[in-house]
């Protein structure tokens, strides 16, 4: 395929690509990207079109008509809570909301890989392109496994996305098989006992102590080693206690917690004991426990055979390939996807000198576009 000939160029999808940035929504409002890319996709006339999924969520299908496997594409619609620094014309027009994950140069990918199928749909089976919503807070990808109309999708077969990576070299992939991120989720703890007057604070019923043995219990129970197979991590992000009144002991705290493991598995002991060790010391400090689960992310487990094919892809577009030692350890919702279909998430380097993901200054590179989309339509066509 050659994304630079046809009817639509890598510089329109460079266009899409920007306008895309500059008009961010966060998770959960992504109502006017999911219809400007509707608009779009609908030009291509796929075989089916679904939009509203499981949110603002859209399935594009383009259907050979003959028997053969169905492959899934996803790429992601929200932004972040983040202010952008930049100062290029197609800068985030709304203030505090900002494409610094690349989602806008995912969408714009898929986009590219939608072009390229109706140009020349596959040999046989379908190809799902999914975009999909509220990816940042976990909750995307099962609104759409979970929507009744996701059935229309069905079977799948594998399931196929990337992320760009700064700090690898622009345009290398980066795979590994199995464990290729964290099971992440978020523990908010609401501790509550009695307020008292802070000279006579024993007339009252503090979280504090409870509090301090939580934060030092998830250290204890932290093995924060990537390398090792049952690696845990419990990180404290957030502690609330009382009011700013000096005259007041406290009678209320939160703390707020990630937890993150390699596997589900791992993920479900471990948040089943943690649990236990809860209820048991809210007891002994004599207050009443609330826990709420907050940013779900499942492990993304990468299936042998699809490392294969993304690997193979690479070598066909002559693109350099590292295969990881390691998972990463940040949550990806993508997860979702690998639980249910065997399937692979992959990096593509943004370049080593590249601002991170999440930072005021980032910026999808432009130039991942065109690999990003040789690769996945390379994939198309070695599965079909």
């Amino acid at each position: 395929m050659d994304i630079t000939t046809g009817n639509t160029g890598i510089q329109e999808i460079q266009e899409v690509r920007r306008e895309l940035h500059s008009r961010p929504e966060l998770s959960g409002q992504e109502s006017g990207t999911a219809e400007r890319l509707a608009g779009l996709l609908r030009q291509l006339r796929p075989d089916l079109l679904l939009d509203g999924l499981g949110g603002a969520g859209l399935a594009a299908v383009f259907d050979s008509g003959r028997e053969g496997p169905g492959v899934l594409f996803r790429a992601e619609l929200d932004a972040l809570p983040i202010s952008e620094n930049n100062d290029f014309s197609y800068r985030s027009q709304r203030e505090g909301v900002s494409h610094k994950c690349g989602h806008d140069g995912h969408m714009a990918i898929l986009l590219g890989l939608a072009h390229a199928l109706a140009r020349k749909p596959p040999a046989k089976g379908r190809a799902i392109l999914v975009f999909q919503p509220a990816e940042e807070v976990g909750a995307g990808a099962e609104s759409m496994l979970s929507d009744s109309r996701f059935e229309q999708l069905l079977p799948i077969d594998y399931a196929f996305a990337l992320h760009n990576l700064p700090g690898f070299p622009l345009g290398q992939v980066a795979i590994k098989k199995g464990a290729f991120t964290a099971a992440v989720q978020s523990l908010i703890i609401r501790l509550k006992g009695r307020e008292a007057h802070a000279g006579e604070p024993e007339k009252g019923i503090s979280p504090a102590p409870a509090i301090a043995e939580i934060i030092e219990e998830s250290q204890r129970r932290s093995i924060n080693n990537p390398s090792l197979p049952e690696f845990t991590l419990l990180t404290p992000v957030h502690i609330r206690m009382g009011e700013i009144a000096y005259g007041t002991a406290a009678g209320y705290g939160e703390v707020h917690l990630t937890l993150r493991t390699w596997t589900e598995t791992g993920m479900e002991k471990l948040a089943k004991d943690f649990m236990g060790y809860l209820h048991q010391l809210a007891g002994q400090h004599e207050l009443k426990l609330s826990t709420e689960w907050t940013d779900i992310f499942r492990a993304t487990h990468n299936d042998e055979k699809a490392v294969e094919r993304v690997l193979q892809a690479a070598a066909e577009n002559e693109l350099p390939a590292q295969v990881l030692e390691l998972p990463f350890r940040w949550g990806e919702d993508f997860g979702a996807f690998t639980q249910r279909f065997p399937g692979a998430l992959f990096g593509l380097g943004a370049g080593e000198g590249h601002p991170p993901l999440h930072h005021p200054a980032y910026d999808f590179p432009d130039e991942l576009l065109e690999p990003g989309i040789r690769l996945f339509e390379s994939i198309c066509r070695l599965i079909f």
